[in-house]
């Protein structure tokens, strides 16, 4: 049998990837990945002393500068108190596992589309034994009547803002206080998934702490938005957080240094925090030029979602094959050093239509309209 040797596997399709868009000198925003080791280490240690005493002794099990960076989330959000989580997925587990024990109810109303039920391996019922319950199926926030309307008690009701999967959604600002006290009438407490919190600002026209205050819990990232190396926050009352600390230890997540991880928290906190707000502003733009060039380019369909952007983040579905458009992507960013898209997913149930996510940070302000669709056409070309 002839082997096929023309045709790259898989690690060397996604090395040329990432060669490619490190090596692009125009993005929208800068992943991890575009950045070497040593470079992210050189920055975090540029900016290290800007936000920590470096003279200090480090942290042991959770004290020194990632105690202060708890002080600093919790102040932030509005809560009496915020632990430190080496992982987002541990944080939200051990948040909801803590409200079943105190409602004495186990189960859980969320998106279908929400973190725990997409991306984290049904830790929710295999680690932490509850049982999810969902609002709605439709790819957009659940409603209040959709809460009102469900068919059986639950203790938690998780709301992740914004909803990622469907395309980074946020409900309004009404929608969610409705949302919020419909809850609460159905005695349930409410628990937000805030991985980008930090962003939502702009769309609800209020601080983090009067957003945060709108539910009993609070979890934070602190890498999809602030550009740290990892870990997250939860936040809320005193005694929740003494109790999700000793879950915490329980699940593994008590860390003997984790120094590194707070001290670049604390840096996207002092630069990248009060940036979101113009990052948002201009996805709207980057997103209305996105619709214009495509429609300039003669494409019968194609799809900005949402049309305004809620948050930094968007998506573009295109009536192509995924192979197809990351090739395009892959070569625009390889000949002209311009990266507009990045990976591209298939649509799950609508063959030959593919999705890419779109996030627009400080390199992304560098961008005019005109060099938006100028780009897109540029990708439109390369399609067959």
């Amino acid at each position: 049998m002839m082997r096929r040797m023309d045709v790259p596997d898989e690690k060397q399709q996604t090395a040329r990837r990432i060669a490619a868009f490190r090596g692009a000198t125009r993005v929208l925003a800068r992943g991890p990945h575009t950045a070497t080791m040593g470079e992210h280490w050189a920055r975090l240690t540029d900016a290290a002393g800007t936000v920590a005493d470096l003279s200090g002794t480090v942290d042991l099990y959770g004290d020194g500068v990632v105690a202060d960076l708890e002080e600093r989330v919790a102040g932030l959000l509005g809560k009496e108190a915020a632990a430190f989580f080496p992982t987002g997925t541990m944080a939200q587990q051990v948040a909801l596992r803590c409200w079943a024990g105190r409602t004495g109810n186990s189960t859980v109303a969320l998106h279908p589309l929400a973190h725990p039920e997409v991306h984290e391996r049904e830790a929710l019922s295999t680690v932490s034994g509850l049982r999810a319950v969902h609002p709605t199926t439709a790819a957009r926030q659940f409603t209040a009547d959709e809460v009102h309307g469900m068919d059986e008690p639950f203790g938690t009701l998780m709301v992740e803002l914004p909803l990622r999967d469907a395309g980074f959604v946020l409900p309004t600002w009404e929608e969610l206080q409705e949302v919020c006290e419909e809850a609460r009438a159905r005695d349930a407490v409410v628990h937000f998934d805030g991985a980008r919190l930090w962003e939502c600002t702009t769309h609800f026209g209020r601080p983090l702490d009067e957003i945060a205050d709108l539910a009993d819990s609070v979890y934070v990232s602190f890498y999809k938005s602030l550009g740290g190396l990892s870990g997250a926050a939860l936040a809320g009352p005193r005694s929740f957080i003494d109790e999700a600390r000793a879950w915490r230890h329980r699940y593994g997540g008590q860390v003997f240094h984790q120094f590194p991880q707070a001290i670049a928290a604390l840096v996207g906190l002092e630069r990248e925090l009060p940036r979101l707000p113009e990052y948002v502003a201009h996805a709207r733009v980057v997103a209305r030029a996105l619709r214009e060039g495509f429609a300039e380019a003669g494409l019968a369909w194609a799809r900005v979602h949402p049309e305004e952007p809620h948050t930094h983040a968007f998506r573009v579905l295109l009536p192509y094959d995924t192979d197809v458009l990351t090739e395009a992507a892959v070569s625009q960013a390889e000949e002209t050093k311009t990266a507009l898209f990045g990976r591209w997913w298939p649509v799950s149930g609508a063959p030959g239509l593919s999705v890419t996510e779109v996030t627009v940070a400080a390199p992304g302000l560098e961008w005019s309209a005109d060099d938006v669709r100028a780009a897109v056409a540029d990708f439109v070309r390369r399609l067959p």
